[in-house]
């Protein structure tokens, strides 16, 4: 069998943390690929395995890319400024990162050899919808920098796709639960965060829909895709969990930690609304997610209760745009 080599750019981010050490459990040998603004000790467990290699730098580099995709089968592209805050902090920072170094690291990774390439692309694409089921095929409405970006990227892994360089887009849900870097600018993980610290949660708008899937679910997703042998090449999944109003997900919150928690409502201008349907990937290969939204407020309440997290309303560490203005970075 072949020994099978997969570079993770953007490995040690809130996502790749949780994939890195599945895909070592999978016998994967993995090649985290990452700038490590929010730390480097993410992997600190993994340190002396010998399926792991840590390579610290900038996907706009491109003599650093090509270094690390020497001898690589795979590439799981998960690097990007990851959120709209943070990409208007500096938007062209968020372009430099998020658009201009993609087709040179595309380019690059076909002439290495890579004959996998799954690109990490959102699910903010689909903008505002009223249908009750978003599915792939419906027309992109991004209304963000940071989802045109990414539909930008989708386009040009798509016209890279050939037999012998199989491209997958993935649209993921909302990410929620626990990871070694820990994200709390994420709306389930925001609200939870609020609940159990403050006893309140600030409630943007309400009725906004958005699709959220569980953290080990993500990484479930790209291992999933990396092991079919058919029906990925050229194709786009969606890959959610559950679709939720903020209202509903501020219900679950209530009800699950189980005390006294006020909902306040204010203004947003943030009206990105939409449901998504994602039949297309259970259909085709056969993914299903396994964790609920449930679990991932549980698993947050199991961390918070357990006195894991350091001043987690505060600390940059947990909060993109909060970190990038530490580091200068906008």
């Amino acid at each position: 069998m072949e020994k099978r080599t997969v570079v993770v750019f953007g490995g040690g981010g809130y996502v790749g943390a949780v994939l890195v050490p599945k895909l070592i459990q999978e016998s994967f040998n993995v090649r985290v690929f990452d700038t490590f603004w929010y730390g480097e000790k993410i992997f600190n467990n993994l340190i002396n395995n010998q399926k792991l290699e840590i390579v610290k730098g900038d996907v706009r580099d491109s003599n650093a890319v090509a270094g690390a995709l020497k001898n690589a089968t795979d590439v799981i592209h998960l690097a990007c400024i990851s959120n709209d805050p943070s990409f208007d902090l500096d938007p062209k920072l968020g372009k430099s990162i998020n658009l201009d170094s993609f087709p040179e690291l595309v380019r690059l990774a076909k002439k290495s050899g890579v004959k996998r390439f799954i690109f990490a692309s959102t699910s903010s694409v689909y903008g505002v919808k009223e249908e009750d089921k978003v599915t792939e095929d419906l027309n992109l409405n991004p209304l963000t920098d940071y989802s045109k970006f990414k539909m930008q990227c989708e386009s040009i892994i798509l016209e890279q796709q050939s037999a012998d360089f199989i491209c997958t887009i993935l649209r993921p849900a909302t990410v929620c639960g626990v990871s070694p870097r820990q994200r709390f600018d994420l709306s389930v993980n925001i609200l939870t965060n609020h609940a159990y610290n403050t006893g309140t949660i600030r409630v943007f708008g309400g009725e906004q829909f958005r699709p959220n899937l569980h953290i080990d679910d993500m990484a479930r997703a790209y291992i999933h895709v990396l092991n079919q042998n058919k029906n990925v090449a050229g194709e786009i999944f969606n890959v959610g969990g559950e679709n939720l109003s903020l209202d509903q997900i501020a219900n679950r919150i209530q009800i699950l930690i189980n005390k006294d928690i006020r909902v306040c409502h204010e203004i947003t201008n943030d009206l990105r609304s939409y449901r998504v349907d994602s039949s297309k990937i259970f259909n085709k290969i056969g993914f299903k997610p396994k964790y609920s939204i449930d679990d991932a407020i549980n698993e947050l309440c199991d961390a918070f209760n357990q006195s894991k997290y350091i001043d987690s309303l505060n600390n940059s560490f947990y909060f993109n745009i909060k970190r990038m203005k530490e580091l200068s970075l906008g």
